[in-house]
């Protein structure tokens, strides 16, 4: 049985829109981190340590839906400018945590206040009762498909 045809053109898709916003919101954030000289996959890394504390390396792949091999390059990364480091060192790699250095913890505000600002910059001028709804109606969709994985680019 084949689908029938549609007419219905690419913007009467919500998910052109949807992917429309989402580009230039995450854009123009990647944008406002390069000036810090961060990419948002480090940010969502650095934001994770800082709420949760420790974290296994695998945790976090998996978290973001990345390789170990992924994840292991960024945090070569984020550790060569002391920004994270490994705790827990053991012959046992698999013991092994990430963890915000003094550094890294420093720098969370900045990046927060950058978060933000974007977040105003596309956001702020709705009614507190939309932003609600399309967080709701967001959160909802996430759900029900089961999305968890933390969007890192």
């Amino acid at each position: 049985m084949s689908v029938p045809a549609s007419d219905t053109p690419l913007r009467g898709h919500l998910g052109y829109w949807l992917r429309l916003v989402s580009n230039h919101v995450s854009q123009s954030f990647a944008r406002a981190l390069a000036t810090r000289d961060i990419g948002v996959a480090d940010w969502v890394i650095l934001r994770m340590l800082h709420e949760g504390g420790p974290a296994m390396p695998s945790r976090l792949a998996a978290d973001l839906g990345m390789t170990r091999g992924g994840l292991s390059k960024l945090a070569d990364r984020l550790m060569a400018r002391g920004l994270i480091v490994k705790t827990g060192a053991t012959a046992d790699k698999r013991r092994q945590l990430l963890a915000l250095t003094d550094a890294g913890s420093r720098l969370i505000p900045d990046l927060t206040a950058l978060a933000d600002a974007n977040d105003a910059a596309f956001f702020g001028d709705l009614p507190a009762a939309d932003r609600q709804v399309m967080e709701r109606v967001l959160t909802g969709i996430a759900g029900r498909h089961h999305l968890t994985t933390v969007p890192s680019d």
